[in-house]
């Protein structure tokens, strides 16, 4: 695939992360195809890429939010995408939902086109199983706040082309952002780490060594960290950081992996970090 004919991006998933994606590539002048099945996601995605257009202006070429939105074109099924040049799926961390995402989308999406899974933990190479074309799967790990991070993690998978992890790095270059790709393996880098670092935090509160705000303190004062493990876990939402070391825990069958009893209380009780408004800190209204 030429990387000049990335002009129309699908994006599957309009939660915080697909929102960011879209926000992102938008900006940077791509023609979106904004997918979820839940019309109110949908609307509340283009109220946060135009409230997140002003307020991340100053990181780079101030694009008005009005411009930003007119290239996103929002659409209720994948049967949407069968026009696009590169689809990025952002669905929650689930595997039967990714596997039935993945499924609709090799059914939808022209064989030539690239398809990125986002995903926190699961193995790009299980994802890949789902369609008929695994050459053409590779991941693509966004962090939020997508539209400020300068990296994204470009995984290969098993069976991964060297043509589209080609049209990956392409888009992230062409997006303005730099990338790194790893091999596929559960968590890949950042999370294998990142999820064991948080998950040990979260420990230190239940057993009360320290508080949440002394631990990240520590981290940010005696690291350098911008933001300690316990905020870096709100950020990120604590459903999704659970769902993740489950899927590290059941990946390697380790019990290193084995998640905090805090976390699991958290989110049972929908304390999911700043999304809902109360994590290990107060946020106010979601």
């Amino acid at each position: 695939m030429n990387p000049g004919s990335l002009r129309r991006i699908g994006v599957v998933g309009a939660g915080v992360i697909g929102t960011g994606v879209a926000h992102l590539l938008a900006q940077s002048g791509h023609d979106v195809v904004l997918v979820d099945t839940a019309p109110e996601a949908l609307a509340a995605a283009r109220r946060a890429i135009g409230r997140n257009a002003r307020l991340y202006g100053f990181l780079q070429p101030r694009t008005p939010p009005d411009a930003v939105l007119a290239r996103i074109t929002d659409a209720g099924a994948v049967e949407a995408l069968a026009g696009v040049d590169f689809v990025i799926e952002n669905v929650t961390e689930d595997w039967e939902v990714k596997r039935r995402v993945h499924a609709a989308i090799d059914r939808a999406v022209p064989e030539a086109a690239p398809v990125a899974a986002n995903t926190s933990a699961i193995p790009i190479t299980r994802i890949a199983g789902a369609g008929r074309h695994p050459e053409r799967v590779i991941g693509m790990h966004f962090m939020n706040p997508v539209p400020v991070m300068p990296m994204v993690e470009i995984i290969r998978g098993a069976r991964s082309g060297a043509a589209a992890l080609a049209a990956a790095r392409a888009l992230v270059a062409q997006a303005g952002r730099h990338s790194i790709t790893v091999d596929d393996s559960p968590g890949f880098v950042t999370n294998r780490v990142m999820m064991l670092m948080v998950n040990e935090a979260m420990f230190l509160v239940h057993e009360g060594v320290a508080p949440a705000r002394d631990v990240d303190r520590l981290f940010k004062t005696c690291f350098g960290h911008k933001m300690g493990p316990l905020e870096t876990a709100d950020l990120i939402g604590l459903d999704t950081v659970l769902a993740s070391i489950e899927t590290l825990q059941g990946e390697f069958a380790d019990s290193k992996y084995r998640p905090c009893p805090l976390l699991k209380r958290m989110v049972y009780a929908g304390a999911l970090g700043r999304k809902s408004g109360r994590g290990f800190y107060e946020y106010g209204d979601a």
